[in-house]
């Protein structure tokens, strides 16, 4: 039984790993546009994740789950795994026009979405406070945002702005059917199912020649971006074995800050300048960096908090 300290400083770790790994992904996915189209890519890390995940699982002899599920369990599981599909190659797209740290920044809007689901799918209620916070992602975007208004091909960078925020209704959509999933399988079983029925369904879309021509440096961030999702989520999930979910979730809205951070580190030494540059982002832009990201944790504390409270009652009444 780890103690107290210990419990704090795993999930410290872990967090921090997810959080890397999220923050590398999109730099990642911004130099795989040299040499493979956003539906080959996601396709490929898909077909590699679900692989490693198909052995893991078979050898924890967690397979039989999927004979419990029903017709319509298995729809729900289709749905789900069409809107990750559009999820992860529309944010890959995005990076055609936005850099990697504004593409990271404009997905955290991704909760709102999420809320608005729960309101009109599951009539959930969303405080006034809740409100607040998504209000304040809102400008904050706006504020982050502004050096584009001067700017002449501020269209271009609409349009990346645009294609995340379709990137992150499709994740919203997908985690709310994945929330009624999990009464049925477990969520590896869910991830395992889902890249199964991507690697199947986008094949006829995808050019695996691509993957042929690729250099050595190529192969490696292919591999990179294939492995990324293992690990991140890997550590995500492990993170929250030690660490309460709101303190998980807090910690995870901080990966735009470590994308902005390394793709500075990359500027810096002049790697892949063909590729990556700098965001040139001013004082006002990183204030509006810090409202987004402040307002983001925000969301998850007073959640948090809105879940303790409505759980009191509950637990009371148990104890009579």
């Amino acid at each position: 039984m780890p103690t107290a300290k210990q419990t704090f400083l795993y999930g410290l770790f872990f967090s921090c790993i997810a959080v890397l790994f999220w923050g590398m992904l999109p730099i990642a996915l911004k130099l795989s546009g040299g040499f493979a189209d956003a539906i080959t890519l996601t396709w490929l890390r898909f077909l590699v994740a679900g692989v490693i995940l198909a052995l893991w699982q078979w050898l924890r002899g967690k397979l039989g789950e999927f004979r419990a599920l029903k017709r319509k369990d298995w729809l729900r599981l289709c749905a789900a795994a069409s809107f990750l599909i559009v999820n992860y190659t529309t944010f890959v797209w995005s990076l055609g026009y936005l850099l990697p740290g504004s593409a990271q920044l404009s997905f955290q809007v991704a909760p709102l979405f999420l809320a608005l689901g729960g309101v009109f799918f599951l009539k959930e209620k969303i405080h006034w406070k809740q409100w607040l916070c998504f209000a304040m992602i809102g400008l904050g975007m706006l504020i982050f945002f502004h050096p584009v208004f001067g700017q002449t091909n501020k269209s271009t960078i609409w349009v990346g702005f645009a294609i995340v925020q379709v990137s992150a209704v499709c994740w919203s959509m997908y985690a709310l059917l994945q929330k009624s999933l999990f009464k049925y399988l477990g969520p590896s079983n869910i991830f395992l199912a889902i890249y199964g029925y991507a690697a199947v369904v986008m094949l006829p879309f995808t050019t695996p020649s691509l993957l042929l021509t690729m250099s050595s440096q190529d192969t490696w961030i292919a591999a990179f971006c294939c492995l990324n999702t293992l690990i991140a989520y890997g550590a995500f999930a492990q993170a929250m074995r030690y660490w309460q979910t709101v303190q998980v979730s807090a910690s995870v809205a901080l990966s735009p800050v470590t994308a902005f951070i390394l793709t500075e580190l990359c500027v810096a030494n002049n790697w892949w300048p063909d590729s990556i540059s700098s965001s040139h982002a001013d004082t006002l832009s990183l204030f509006g960096m810090f409202i987004v990201i402040a307002s983001a944790i925000g969301v998850q504390l007073i959640s948090a908090r809105i879940q303790r409270q409505a759980q009191q009652p509950l637990a009371a009444a148990s104890k009579q």
